[in-house]
This record gives C-alpha cells, sequence and structure tokens, in this order.
C-alpha cells in the first residue's frame, strides 16, 4: 500500500495534468490552482487536496461548456 504524498512539486502535478511546467506555474500564478510558496526562491508546492479540487472544477467547467454548446446547435 502506497501512501500519497500530501504536498506535490510544480514537475508532479504537471506530469499528473500531462502539461508542461510552465502552465502549471502560469496556474499557480492566476490564482486556477491553489499552491503554497516555501522558502526564498519561488518554490512552488501544491497540496494533492486543492489538485482534486482542480481537477474538480475543470470537470464542471468542461460540462457546463459541453451543455451550453448543445443548447447552441439546438436553436440554429
Amino acid at each position: 500500500m502506497t501512501s500519497q504524498k500530501r504536498f506535490l512539486t510544480v514537475p508532479d502535478v504537471a506530469e499528473t495534468l500531462n502539461v508542461t511546467v510552465r502552465q502549471v506555474r502560469a496556474l499557480l500564478h492566476s490564482g486556477e490552482l491553489r499552491g503554497i510558496q516555501v522558502g526564498g526562491r519561488g518554490i512552488w508546492r501544491i497540496e494533492s487536496s486543492e489538485l482534486e479540487d482542480y481537477i474538480s472544477r475543470q470537470y464542471d467547467r468542461t460540462a457546463i461548456a459541453i451543455a451550453e454548446e448543445q443548447f447552441t446547435h439546438e436553436t440554429r
């Protein structure tokens, strides 16, 4: 049984989301993905639960976008 780490690094999150480190940093700077800075050199850590919350919000956004797109197609 492996225990899940509480905090993830930016590269960990990038690998999980299959995006670049730069994209993860942009999400952090925009506030879309919550994280904390530790140390004095801009080192970020993202709590596993925050990543799961972000993913859940993205699923919700996607579902809304799909529903709106279907509604748009139905009214044409």
